[in-house]
């Protein structure tokens, strides 16, 4: 079927289109900048440091120690993303529109692409805000327990876990209370962003500073314990902790200048980020033997391990308040990938309302419940291994999307433009699909049955409702009110 028949799966929506939709959105315009910078390191620095970094050295029943080399684990995973966040930036310079990868490879590779990369990052955005909420929920134990106070397991583990429990109670409530501070509207959000996120790499910078001077130089022998093959296995992990400007991208509409500021924000949060993972992963293996890390609060038990409790118990609290920003930060990207797919008519245009803060408010709760459902039930590696294999996959798409683009639409205006392609599109692409292949069979078998269920939603729906589609009911509304 061809792209330029209408009612062609392959159908792309127009990119002129798109300045017209943003000014009649209802979002709010308010974000500048250093607040879609702040927006994007929130996303990306948190948990990657104060949870997987420990979970990748330290290992699993499922997982070999990857040691002092999870450094390696996160180069790998920066130099996949900073390709594709490069490729991010120049479409971000172009489409300054809510949806981020989904509208990307609407307009280049055709409608049927684009909803699947929604539909992906429906579900994937939401389990990144229940990992979190389950780091955060390990640190809040470190925390209690540095008083002598246990939280009960059966409320403080799921049954995958081993430890006795049922549910993990408090992740369930972070999720909520991170849903009603993003309820509360973007130039609120984005306020309490810049502050948080500040107060986290004063954080990251401190743990450094004072744990560079009790590293150990023995704990980084073996660096490699278990070999190179376990080290690419941790970089498909902790990718999970690399791709916090991709949710950024998806509130372009709401920032005050999106085609000026969207790229240099993302390649600014990105280079912030990898500087801070580096060193972070390096003080943490070296303070404490990887045997010794705790999986789910790395920083607080190295720090206890050498004989500062009272600091870890600081890192715990403001572990928790730091990894916040991430939780913000994804929740906002699947609020604004779901509002956007319901403007298009892919999903009901129920999903689309705003109120009077700008904010699509039915999306944001119905978001935040999914994800503490996730958190409540699920482990930590289980859902974090989920998250990476959608996001990997919109990443492909987005590399793809940029070559094509940039070939079928030469002309189009761009106020960042990818340098060197199509070379860094195409080595984002192979190294995306090389993580993925590292990811466990029932990761995929997860990802493919949620995409089955998304290609009955599109033909059973969103095909038909498309604005892109001349037969749509909502058009046939709208021609029977001006009749």
């Amino acid at each position: 079927m061809s792209i330029h028949n209408p009612r062609s799966v392959w159908r792309r929506k127009p990119v002129e289109e798109m300045e017209d939709e943003t000014v009649k959105s209802g979002l709010f315009k308010s974000l500048g900048l250093w607040q879609l910078t702040a927006i994007g390191v929130g996303g990306i620095i948190g948990v990657g440091i104060f949870s997987l970094a420990g979970l990748v050295a330290h290992g699993d029943a499922a997982n070999p120690a990857v040691g002092p080399a999870v450094l390696v684990s996160f180069l790998i995973a920066g130099l996949a993303s900073a390709a594709a966040a490069l490729s991010y930036a120049e479409f971000a310079g172009m489409i300054p529109r809510a949806g981020s990868a989904y509208t990307y490879g609407y307009v280049a590779l055709g409608e049927i692409t684009g909803w699947f990369i929604g539909w992906d990052l429906l579900l994937e955005y939401i389990a990144i805000v229940a990992v979190v909420a389950i780091g955060i929920s390990g640190y809040l134990d470190a925390f209690l327990s540095g008083f002598g106070v246990h939280l009960p397991s059966w409320m403080a583990s799921t049954v995958d876990e081993g430890k006795g429990g049922l549910i993990n109670l408090p992740a369930i409530l972070i999720c909520l209370v991170v849903t009603f501070i993003l309820s509360r509207g973007t130039k609120a959000f984005g306020r309490f962003e810049l502050a948080v996120v500040a107060i986290k790499v004063v954080l990251i910078l401190f743990i450094v500073g004072l744990g560079v001077f009790y590293i150990n130089t023995n704990n980084y022998s073996p660096f490699m314990p278990s070999g190179f093959g376990p080290v690419a296995s941790g970089a498909a992990t902790v990718f999970f902790a690399v791709f916090g400007y991709d949710a950024m991208s998806t509130a372009a509409e709401e920032a005050k200048d999106g085609k000026k500021h969207m790229p240099k924000a993302i390649i600014l949060s990105l280079i912030i980020a990898m500087l801070l993972y580096v060193a972070a992963t390096l003080v943490l293996t070296g303070m404490q033997n990887y045997k010794d890390i705790d999986p789910k609060a790395g920083f607080a038990s190295a720090f206890a391990g050498v004989g500062l409790p009272v600091i870890a118990s600081i890192i715990s609290v403001f572990a928790v308040l730091s990894i916040l920003t991430v939780m913000l930060t994804f929740l906002l990207g699947v609020t604004r990938v779901w509002f956007s797919m319901s403007r298009d008519g892919l999903l009901p245009r129920w999903f689309s309302k705003v109120d009077g803060h700008g904010t699509p408010q039915r999306v944001t709760w119905i978001a935040g419940i999914g994800s503490a459902f996730l958190a409540g039930v699920f482990p930590i590696r289980a859902v974090a291994d989920l998250t990476n294999i959608g996001i990997l996959a919109a990443f492909v798409v987005v590399c793809i999307s940029v070559i094509v683009f940039r070939y079928t639409k030469p002309n189009a205006p761009r106020t960042f433009r990818l340098p060197w392609m199509p070379v860094v599109p195409a080595f984002g692409v192979i190294a995306s699909l090389l993580l993925i292949t590292q990811l466990h069979w029932e990761t995929w078998l997860r990802f493919v049955v949620w995409l089955v269920i998304g290609l009955a939603v599109y033909f059973g729906y969103g095909r038909r409702h498309s604005l892109m589609n001349p037969d749509s009911p909502r058009h046939e509304r709208e021609r029977s009110l001006h009749a």
